[in-house]
């Protein structure tokens, strides 16, 4: 009778042990795929267009705060602000910065390039991650001949002035376009560029890549969405689910214009003998308010287009036509700029007001972000979030630790 009771409570005993065990193991695996959650969270990293045509902007110390909260790690301007690059100076955020189209023609000359260098990229280099140099903005499609005509060799010019001073590796030299430059986007695989800027850009390709710099454009869905709602579905631009465009040459389905629109671009590329030049979107963006001819300029819309479309970038997922390449953006813009011309829309693109509330959740925050008079800074809640994640890891290991104490 003893024996018998002596294995029954074995027994018992075994299968309390294996249940722990099969409990431990679960948690095990919980606490495991919390911290690679929380992992991924804090790796979204993007890029962001800090664009300063405002009279009630904050200054340039106080928006590093706030775009290191964000972990924003990387940021273009329309310029080489001194302030900026100075305030921005050890914290490893990469930098690309701009020749205006009027400095263009300037630049053409080798005296004056170096000279821009001196002033703009070599005072702040060794403490800022300054990386490409954009010459001109959507030049090609604008009206200026002179400035299409200088395009190119204000590039080569500023690229072996660069060589000189042995920056061309770190610093790379590249222009944007907008996507007029395109004669045909549809489908993706017809992608072909005007003819009429053919002999500006073949020379242009070829140079790009000679020295190995990215094809920049400027993207917006939201421009083709407004022009035609009536045809062009807004969940597709949008980035939601939708049953997509099916290319009938390559049979890639596209669920969204923006990746038709890259693809598009290589194919255009592929047209005048390249394959070798990666396309980057140096501007994609949403705005939140417009003029009523505006259709799609809503809050709403914004927050799916620029919410949905960091989900792509951290999912590290690229089009179909270049799997393998990860999305390479730069949002448009950091803050709504209120003396910009134009319609409405181009004064509210930002994610941010200018006293640093958000203009709408796109998951970079939870309950809001603000200015702290007291400080001087700029405060979000995902410091509040990073807090609660280091707690919930800790929490976790200090379970762990318990459970294996009481199971082993």
């Amino acid at each position: 009778m003893y024996i018998a009771r002596y294995l029954d409570r074995e027994k018992r005993g075994e299968r309390d042990r294996e249940r722990g065990m099969g409990e431990f193991t679960s948690l095990l695996f919980c606490l495991l795929i919390t911290a690679q959650l929380i992992q991924i969270v804090s790796a979204l990293k993007f890029g962001i267009n800090y664009g300063q045509i405002a009279n009630n902007l904050p200054s340039p110390t106080q928006v590093v705060g706030l775009l290191q909260s964000l972990n924003v790690n990387r940021v273009k301007l329309y310029d080489a602000d001194p302030k900026v690059l100075s305030a921005f100076s050890g914290t490893n955020i990469e930098f690309i910065i701009a020749i205006s189209n009027e400095n263009m023609s300037a630049m053409t000359d080798s005296t004056h390039a170096q000279a821009w260098l001196s002033q703009n990229v070599q005072p702040y280099i060794s403490g800022t991650r300054i990386t490409c140099i954009t010459v001109g903005n959507e030049v090609l499609t604008g009206n200026n001949t002179s400035y299409k005509s200088s395009l190119l060799p204000a590039m080569q010019s500023l690229y072996q002035a660069l060589t000189n001073l042995g920056l061309q590796i770190q610093v790379n030299v590249s222009t944007a376009h907008s996507l007029d430059i395109l004669a045909n986007s549809y489908p993706p695989s017809s992608g072909s560029f005007r003819e009429d800027l053919g002999s500006y850009l073949q020379p242009l390709l070829n140079f790009h890549s000679q020295i190995n710099s990215p094809f920049l454009i400027n993207a917006y869905p939201f421009f083709a969405y407004k022009a035609d709602p009536n045809s062009i579905s807004l969940p597709y631009v949008l980035f939601e689910s939708n049953a997509g465009q099916t290319d009938p040459n390559t049979n890639l389905n596209y669920d969204n214009m923006l990746y038709a629109q890259i693809d598009a671009v290589y194919a255009a590329m592929k047209a005048m003998g390249h394959t070798d030049i990666t396309v980057r979107v140096s501007e994609t963006g949403w705005p939140s308010k417009g003029d009523e001819d505006e259709i799609g300029s809503t809050v709403e819309n914004a927050a799916a287009y620029n919410g949905n479309l960091l989900k792509r970038v951290a999912m590290n997922q690229g089009t179909p036509l270049k799997p393998d390449v990860p999305l390479d953006v730069h949002v448009f813009a950091l803050f709504n700029e209120d003396l910009k011309p134009g319609p409405t829309s181009e004064r509210n693109y930002g994610l941010f007001y200018p006293d640093g509330t958000p203009v709408y959740n796109i998951g970079l925050q939870g309950t809001g972000t603000g200015y702290d008079s007291g400080s001087g800074t700029y405060f979000t809640s995902s410091s509040l979030q990073s807090s609660t994640s280091k707690l919930m890891i800790s929490y976790g290991v200090g379970i762990l630790v318990l459970v294996a104490s009481i199971f082993f």
